[in-house]
């Protein structure tokens, strides 16, 4: 046993840099020898001499380990400063490079002021070569469009409504154009436009239930934009809605040094920290550290299943269910409840009311709200798929009528 401890020790000696000096003991459980390794935390990175500090820095993620990739690497290193990405500065950005219209409105939409003071307490400007320059929170919260676009094109989000359960074809999409902001409003009118409204029936009245909940998924946009790698250049937030299910990713692993037992258990670590000020600001998140219990407590009290988190090889991934509590209480079917579809739908589906064939022209032509071709064919396929609509015919021939019982 002794001859192991001293292989390990210089194996470790040998094979990492900078040096390691773990402490190795040898403890008898049960009758048998067992070698005790602690090893003290340290910043790093650490990495395999044989393979350099480029290729030889890996990380561990779920049961394997992978080579850290350069934006991996530059985040190790801004931990060992405790310095976020988000409070650099962005040093070709003075302060003329902030919206001041976007600065100064969503400021006055939360009854507050705002001054050159306050934007430097917030991080937002922060003092470059003898001037003020914008940071990159900064930024992407109140950047012009143009600028923001130049530096961080990846500080959007872009939403997708897919036909039943796979990331095959669109019924609808959208791209935020604003700052990460401004898509805290929009993001949610596009997901009641594409997700279901279920019901409720008591003996008193009708109570209408969202097939997500609201209060949920703006926990969950608020911690993925928050908590967004932004360094990570080529990859978005997303949002992607299936028939039975919704997605949010956000690029980046989860930060060095946490996981998710961390994340569930109300363990903070702020990866942007000029942004969860300003979002705290605006109250759109509270406490650092208590969003998975706000949640966790929300689906408990509206009977919702709980979310589930993954960590993916490049991005963090939240999948929350489809659920509608209209069987327990009303027995209503999918088929017979139209409280079950999107208002789209919904207006589609009214156009059969006189159990008419309509082609997808006819269709096109009557409906209130104008929309693309192409998300037309969408919906119908998805009203096809959940039993409401039936495609008759081929080519040109082609029309829909309402399946029968």
């Amino acid at each position: 046993m002794f001859e192991g401890e001293e292989r390990l020790a210089n194996a470790i000696s040998d094979s990492v840099y900078p040096p390691l000096m773990p402490e190795i003991d040898i403890v008898s459980i049960e009758g048998k020898s067992l070698l005790v390794i602690k090893v003290a935390h340290w910043w790093g990175p650490f990495y395999l001499k044989a393979k350099g500090p480029v290729e030889g820095v890996f990380v561990r993620l779920g049961s394997t380990n992978r080579i850290a990739g350069q934006e991996l690497l530059d985040e190790l290193n801004r931990s060992k400063s405790k310095f976020a990405f988000d409070q650099m500065p962005c040093v070709d950005v003075d302060s003329t490079g902030l919206d001041m219209d976007r600065v100064n409105s969503a400021f006055a939409s939360i009854s507050k002021e705002v001054n050159q003071h306050k934007l430097i307490s917030l991080g937002v400007l922060v003092p470059y070569s003898k001037k003020l320059v914008c940071s990159n929170g900064g930024l992407i919260l109140f950047g012009t469009d143009q600028l923001r676009e130049r530096y961080f094109p990846n500080a959007r989000v872009r939403c997708g409504r897919f036909v039943g359960t796979e990331k095959v074809e669109f019924i609808d999409q959208y791209d935020t154009e604003g700052s990460i902001l401004e898509a805290m409003k929009e993001i949610p009118k596009f997901i009641r436009r594409n997700t279901a409204q279920g019901a409720e029936i008591t003996q008193i009245q009708r109570q209408d239930i969202p097939e997500y909940s609201p209060l949920v998924i703006r926990e969950i946009l608020a911690n993925a934009l928050v908590h967004a790698d932004y360094s990570i250049r080529g990859m978005h937030s997303r949002i992607m809605i299936y028939s039975d299910r919704m997605e949010i990713e956000s690029p980046g692993m989860l930060p060095f040094g946490y996981t998710l037992e961390d994340f569930f258990s109300g363990v903070s670590h702020v990866r942007n920290k000029v942004i969860a000020r300003v979002f705290r600001e605006f109250r759109m998140i509270e406490e650092w550290g208590t969003g998975y219990k706000r949640i966790e407590a929300a689906c408990l009290k509206e009977k919702y299943p709980i979310p589930v988190w993954e960590e993916l090889r490049t991005a963090v991934r939240v999948t929350l269910k489809s659920y509608s509590r209209t069987e327990a209480k009303a027995k209503i079917t999918l088929k017979t409840s139209l409280g079950q579809l999107t208002s789209r739908q919904q207006e589609i589906f009214n156009l059969f009311r006189s159990h008419e064939r309509l082609t997808a022209k006819d269709i096109h032509i009557r409906l209130r709200n104008n929309i693309s071709e192409r998300t037309l064919r969408g919906e119908l396929l998805e009203l096809k798929q959940q039993g409401f609509l039936e495609k008759v015919g081929g080519g040109r021939n082609t029309y829909w009528i309402l399946k029968e019982s």
